[in-house]
């Protein structure tokens, strides 16, 4: 995806699947059926950290990520919710919203390095992908 010279990591890309567009960010459903995962990626080139946004964007990335984090709430009541902007292996600034269970894969440690990501069977991603399409407004 190519919008005005911001282009999405590959890593990022091949890992997950597009849920529709913020005015910020694209939302995309993380592909790894052991968390209901949101990933949010500002649209703009060349952003590798938050502070990199301008005054305006930082707010709005503020107001998305609450947005998102309703909407995967709202979509599969957890026991917590995580959000983090980390870029140790994809450098491009992307946030992750998590849903986190008491009795999920990682509980209650963080989910990086817990594992090998398990892909979603096609049937369960497209199930929650359109649940989290309908909460965001995007269907």
């Amino acid at each position: 995806m190519s919008v005005g010279g911001f282009v999405i990591d590959p890593k990022l890309a091949a890992e997950s699947t597009p849920l529709g567009e913020l005015t910020l960010c694209t939302v995309r459903l993380y592909d790894d059926a052991r968390f209901p995962w949101l990933l949010l990626v500002p649209k703009q080139a060349e952003l590798v950290e938050i502070i990199d946004l301008a005054p305006s964007d930082l707010v709005r990335l503020i107001e998305e990520i609450a947005v998102a984090a309703g909407v995967l709430e709202a979509a599969t009541s957890p026991y917590k919710l995580n959000i983090a902007a980390l870029g140790n292996v994809v450098r491009q600034l992307h946030v992750h919203v998590i849903a986190r269970f008491e009795d999920d894969a990682a509980w209650p440690n963080p989910v990086w390095g817990r594992g090998a990501r398990v892909p979603y069977e096609a049937a369960a991603r497209d199930a929650l992908a359109k649940k989290l399409r309908t909460g965001f407004g995007f269907a």
